[in-house]
């Protein structure tokens, strides 16, 4: 793995998160692109930023990820594209979960390699979703880590 730094965002990093986000949703041709570049931009400096913990890998200072808590949360964890396979993801995940004896996310049912990620890191599948609880309308699933395993 690279020399990863993890560290808190900062409202500096809004444009850095919103490029990731964008680039981790069009790699997926599965993904509809539902929002406009400004309005991903909007979203990570209004709610993204304001209401939840967000922590980002940087290499060489360039943010190459980030995740974003809410208590026992994981709202929003993307790499970009061409960092993924490298580790840095697991220390990402290691990082914001230390001290959590309880985590939940959604992932989607067709992001594969997503949910081999998250079940390789102890996550359990609880709950399937149509698609109706979530606004790009695609079948979901809501994994959970409890106890040691988190």
């Amino acid at each position: 793995m690279p020399d990863v730094v993890l560290r808190p965002a900062s409202a500096q990093d809004a444009h850095d998160i919103a490029r990731i986000l964008r680039a981790a949703l069009a790699a997926f041709d599965w993904m509809p692109q539902l929002q406009t570049p400004d309005e991903d931009l909007r979203f990570v400096r209004g709610s993204l930023l304001n209401d939840q913990q967000v922590t980002v890998a940087t290499i060489r200072d360039d943010i190459v990820g980030f995740v974003a808590v809410k208590g026992d949360w994981i709202e929003q964890f993307y790499l970009d594209p061409p960092w993924t396979g490298r580790g840095i993801g697991s220390h990402l995940l290691r990082h914001v979960t230390m001290g959590m004896t309880h985590v939940k996310l959604f992932c989607c049912k067709a992001n594969a390699g997503a949910r081999r990620f998250y079940e390789r890191h102890g996550f359990k599948a609880e709950a399937f979703g149509d698609g109706s609880g979530n606004q790009e309308g695609l079948p979901d699933i809501r994994y959970v880590r409890t106890g040691d395993a988190a």
